[in-house]
């Protein structure tokens, strides 16, 4: 009876015993580290060369460094894929932001992760494509990445980047007390749309009336005196020119351009011997005006 007590006690300290050991040994254990991956528009996230699934994606691997792909899965062929490498640290999730261009200076992201710092100091460190991006916190300029701190309060942060000519990135951060937050943010350029061609300058031929014995000029519907009377201009006016008729060496001009009602305006004739031709260099985009 006694050897069967201690026997059972014998196993139940072995047991305690093991349990114990395996916890501490579960407790030691390296943590793993932990990605999400986030893009516009979604794309198949490849770990280590490995297709694992879409963003948005989120899973722990054991810490160390991991290749990271992601390829839009768009329906525009153009965007461009971006890889790149890691750092997984243990017991931290590493956050991967993307945002696809046709080219890398198009596109931009951030990764975002934590590392212990040994304290409980607070700290902060930012860098950028392109260098010396001007990095604020909170709506006040800090300084130019590469920009490191460890004087930042513990807290829900805005930090911006930006840089001329690139479209900044801005950011809503919590810092930790005893970690030091690292951003790597990668800024697009700032596209301008390519400039409107000036159009080139049009030359245009007016008719200018000159002094009549009569103190004015008749436009007639066709050339020649044979036309009925249509109008009468003065001298020193200008006209558009249209035609000239070289049998009676009279002048067709638009008298009234087209406006609402009259979409084609008012042409006429007026005698050659009265008139001179003037050439205008005007800009495409304007329209000519009659006196």
């Amino acid at each position: 009876m006694k050897v069967a007590k201690i026997v059972i006690v014998s196993l139940v300290s072995l047991a305690s015993l093991i349990t114990a050991i395996f916890f501490l040994i579960g407790y030691l254990r390296e943590k793993p580290g932990g990605i999400s991956v986030s893009s516009d528009p979604v794309s198949d996230v490849y770990i280590n060369g490995i297709l694992v699934g879409k963003t948005p994606y989120k899973n722990t691997y054991e810490a160390g460094e991991i290749t990271l792909k992601m390829v839009p899965s768009s329906s525009e062929p153009n965007l461009m894929a971006y890889e790149t490498k890691i750092t997984l640290v243990s017991g931290i999730e590493t956050v991967v932001e993307r945002e696809f261009g046709e080219t890398e200076d198009s596109s931009s992201g951030d990764i975002i992760s934590f590392d212990k710092i040994g304290s409980q100091e607070t700290g902060l460190i930012v860098i950028s494509i392109p260098e010396n991006a001007q990095v604020s916190v909170d709506g006040l300029p800090q300084g130019f990445a590469p920009y490191k701190t460890s004087g930042i309060s513990p807290a829900k942060h805005q930090i911006t980047v930006k840089a001329p000519g690139y479209a900044g990135r801005v950011m809503t951060l919590n810092t930790r007390a005893g970690y030091r937050l690292s951003l790597f943010a990668k800024l697009a350029k700032d596209l301008a749309p390519e400039p409107t061609p000036t159009p080139a300058p049009v030359a245009r031929t007016y008719v200018q009336i000159l002094s009549t014995p009569t103190g004015f000029l008749r436009v007639r519907s066709g050339p020649g005196t044979s036309g009925s009377e249509i109008a009468q201009v003065k001298p020193g006016s200008q006209y558009l020119f249209l035609d000239e008729d070289a049998a009676t060496g009279w002048v067709k001009i638009q008298y009234e351009e087209p406006k609402a009602g009259l979409p084609n305006g008012i042409e006429g004739w007026v005698s050659g011997q009265y008139v001179k031709k003037v050439t205008q260099v005007q800009e495409a985009t304007q329209s000519a005006t009659l006196k």
